[in-house]
């Protein structure tokens, strides 16, 4: 379903990437930080364009030319909610929805989905300045799940949030990849929790290369470099 393969310029490295993803895989991006794993998704996301290559998913070409960020069917989640404060949270979880869809009833199921699951209903109505950081979160995840997207990126979405709403939170995302079908593609400085969100397949990126890749159980057994070795031990 995603097949790219692109390269990014940063100021000491070049990021180079390639990957081959299918409908409902999912893959863990691992590495220390500033190996260029939010380059990555932000190139997939049309937050940054890549300097060459290409970027299909599903038959619509991303990258070259660099395809609008509204036109893009990918749900792109990181540790920023960036909410809109003066709406309330009803209305940002609607904001990606056309308004020639609104009152489809398939639509207003899902988002009474979203609502109950995420644990919504006691803010719904609330302006989004006045919640919680936690539940700013949960109304992010609800936002971006609301189109149905046939790929999700996760950049460190869980970061500075307390471990029990990180667990209900990936329990959340399993959830959904199963019933909605998503593929995803994650970030996390935590190899435990990518190794719960893709059990099945990771990634590992030094100075913008990918350095290993396959199941986690071969990363750990026998990891390619000392830094990854270093890196996993925590585990």
């Amino acid at each position: 379903m995603l097949n790219a393969e692109f390269a990014k310029r940063r100021r000491d490295f070049t990021v180079r990437f390639s990957l081959q993803l299918g409908a409902a895989q999912s893959v863990g991006l691992f590495g220390a930080s500033g190996t260029g794993k939010s380059t990555v998704l932000a190139c997939i996301a049309g937050v940054e364009q890549p300097d060459n290559g290409h970027i299909d998913l599903g038959g619509l070409r991303l990258f070259p030319p660099s395809l609008p960020l509204y036109q893009r069917p990918v749900g792109y989640l990181t540790q920023e909610p960036s909410l809109f404060p003066h709406l309330s949270v009803r209305e940002n979880v609607r904001f990606g929805v056309p308004k020639r869809e609104a009152s489809n009833p398939e639509y207003v199921s899902w988002i009474a989905t979203l609502k109950e699951r995420l644990k919504l209903a006691p803010v719904w109505n609330a302006p989004a300045a006045r919640i919680s950081g936690g539940q700013a979160r949960r109304v992010a995840l609800a936002r971006m799940l609301v189109r149905k997207p046939p790929l999700v990126l996760l950049d460190e979405p869980f970061a500075g949030l307390d471990r029990q709403l990180v667990r209900e939170l990936i329990d959340d995302l399993i959830f959904w990849s199963k019933s909605v079908g998503f593929s995803m593609i994650a970030v996390d400085h935590q190899p435990e929790v990518l190794m719960r969100l893709c059990p099945e397949s990771a990634m590992v990126l030094e100075q913008g290369q990918v350095v290993q890749r396959g199941a986690w159980s071969k990363l750990s057994s026998a990891p390619a470099t000392p830094l990854l070795r270093s890196l996993l031990a925590q585990l």
